[in-house]
C-alpha cells in the first residue's frame, strides 16, 4: 500500500463554510470516502422504499414484518464487535471494497425472496455488511484527516444523509412509473458496484491505521468501553433515539395526533433530514470553531428544544417546525463522536468506533419500541417528552465528557 497521499489543496476563500466545503468537494480522496458514504445510504434507502412492495408480495401482517425486518439489526449487532478484527487484518481500504460489493449483492436478496427466510438471510447479510463499511470508511475519514491536517467527517456523513435522500427519492420516482422494484434495486446496484470499483484505488492510497510504522497488524478488536468511551456511548445512543424518533414516529404524530394529511406528515421527516444533511455540510466548519463538546451540548439542548415545541405546540406547522430542530441539533453528534471513539487513548481506532457504533446502536433498536410503548399507555405526547428528556440528559453529559 503507497502510504503516502498528495494533498489536494483548493485555493483559499474567506468564507470558512465555503473554504470547509472546498476542502471536501476538491480533494480527490475526501470525495472518494465520501462517495462510499454516499453509497451505503443509497443502497439502503432504495430498499427501504419498496419495504411495502415486498410486504404484500410475501402477504406478511404488519406482526410478521416488524419481526422479519429484525434480522438486518441482528446481522449489524453480530458483525460489530467483529469489524476491528476484520479490518487489522484487511485493512480499512480493502474492508470498504469488499463491504460495498457485499452490500450490493446482498441487497438484491430481499427485494427478490420467494419466502421468508430467503428475506431474512438477506436482510442478515445486509447488516452484517451494513456495519462493516460504517466502520471501515469512518477510520479512512479518520486516517486522511490525520494525514493531510483537514477536517472532513462531517461533510462524510453529510454525504450519507444525502445519498439516502437521493436513493428515497429516486425510488419514489421509479414506483410512480410502476417500474419493477426488482430492476430499480438491480440497476442501483449495478452502478454503486462499479462506483466501488473506481474508487479503490485511491482508497489504497489512504494510510491505513490497523497497522503499525512497520507494517505490524495492531490486532484491534472490540473492546470494553472506559469511562470516557462510555459517555460518549450514552450521548450517542439518546441522539439515535432522537433520529429514531423522526424516522419511525415524526409521520404517525402528524398525522393521527395532529390530525395532517398523510402529504403533510411525509414532510415530518423530510424536515428532519434536510436540515441535518444541510448542517453536516457546514459541521466541518461549525465544530472547530465551536468544539466537538460545546457542540454536544448545544445539540442537546436543540434537539430537546425541537421535540418539546413539536409537544407543547400541537400543529402541524410547528410540529413540522420542531423536527427541523430536532434534526439541526441531531446532525453532528454523529461526525464528532464518530472521529472521538477513534481517539480515546489505549484503545485502536477501528476497536473504539466499533464499541461505540455497537452500543450506541442499541438507541435506533430500542428507541422506537419504547416510545412505542410509552404511547400505547400515555400517549404519543409523552412517549416524545421521555426522547426529550433523553437528549437533555444528553446535553448534560457532553459537559464532563472528554473529547480526544
Amino acid at each position: 500500500m503507497n502510504t503516502s497521499v498528495s494533498i489536494d489543496n483548493p485555493q483559499p476563500h474567506r468564507n470558512p463554510f465555503v473554504r470547509n466545503l472546498m476542502t471536501f468537494f476538491l480533494n480527490r480522496y475526501a470525495l472518494a470516502i465520501g462517495m462510499v458514504f454516499a453509497s451505503d445510504s443509497i443502497l439502503l434507502g432504495s430498499w427501504v422504499a419498496h419495504i411495502p412492495h415486498v410486504k404484500e408480495k410475501l402477504h406478511l401482517s404488519d406482526a410478521a414484518l416488524g419481526l422479519v425486518l429484525f434480522a438486518m439489526p441482528v446481522g449489524l449487532l453480530i458483525m460489530n464487535p467483529l469489524t476491528g478484527w476484520v479490518i487489522s487484518r484487511l485493512g480499512e481500504a480493502k474492508a470498504c471494497f469488499w463491504s460495498a460489493v457485499g452490500l450490493s449483492l446482498a441487497v438484491l436478496i430481499p427485494i427478490n425472496a420467494p419466502s421468508v427466510p430467503i428475506l431474512a438471510l438477506g436482510l442478515f447479510l445486509l447488516g452484517l455488511n451494513a456495519a462493516l463499511i460504517n466502520v471501515a470508511m469512518n477510520t479512512c475519514a479518520t486516517n486522511l484527516e490525520r494525514e493531510q491536517n483537514i477536517v472532513i467527517m462531517s461533510s462524510c456523513h453529510g454525504m450519507w444523509s444525502l445519498g439516502g435522500l437521493l436513493g428515497s427519492a429516486v425510488a419514489g420516482v421509479v414506483i410512480s412509473f410502476h417500474v419493477s422494484p426488482s430492476i430499480h434495486v438491480a440497476v442501483m446496484s449495478g452502478l454503486i458496484l462499479l462506483l466501488t470499483f473506481l474508487l479503490q484505488p485511491l482508497l489504497n492510497q489512504i494510510p491505513s491505521s490497523s497497522r503499525t510504522e512497520t507494517g505490524e497488524k495492531t490486532g484491534s478488536s472490540f473492546v470494553r468501553p472506559n469511562v470516557d468511551l462510555f459517555l460518549m456511548i450514552l450521548i450517542g445512543l439518546a441522539l439515535a433515539m432522537g433520529e429514531g424518533a423522526a424516522f419511525d414516529w415524526s409521520a404517525v404524530y402528524l398525522h393521527e395526533t395532529l390530525g395532517a394529511s398523510s402529504q403533510i406528515a411525509a414532510l415530518g421527516f423530510g424536515s428532519f433530514s434536510l436540515m441535518m444533511t444541510s448542517f453536516r455540510f457546514i459541521g466541518d466548519a461549525i465544530i472547530p470553531k465551536i468544539g466537538g463538546k460545546r457542540w454536544l451540548q448545544i445539540g442537546g439542548l436543540l434537539s430537546a428544544a425541537g421535540l418539546l415545541l413539536a409537544i407543547a405546540l400541537p400543529f402541524p406547522s410547528t410540529a413540522l417546525i420542531g423536527f427541523a430542530v430536532l434534526g439541526a441539533g441531531c446532525s453532528l453528534g454523529a461526525p464528532i463522536l464518530y472521529a472521538a471513539s477513534m481517539r480515546v487513548p489505549g484503545i485502536p481506532p477501528a476497536a473504539g468506533l466499533a464499541t461505540f457504533a455497537t452500543f450506541s446502536f442499541i438507541g435506533f433498536l430500542a428507541g422506537p419500541p419504547v416510545i412505542g410503548f410509552v404511547a400505547e399507555g400515555f400517549g404519543l405526547y409523552y412517549g416524545l417528552g421521555l426522547v426529550a428528556i433523553m437528549l437533555l440528559i444528553s446535553a448534560g453529559l457532553a459537559k464532563i465528557v472528554k473529547l480526544f
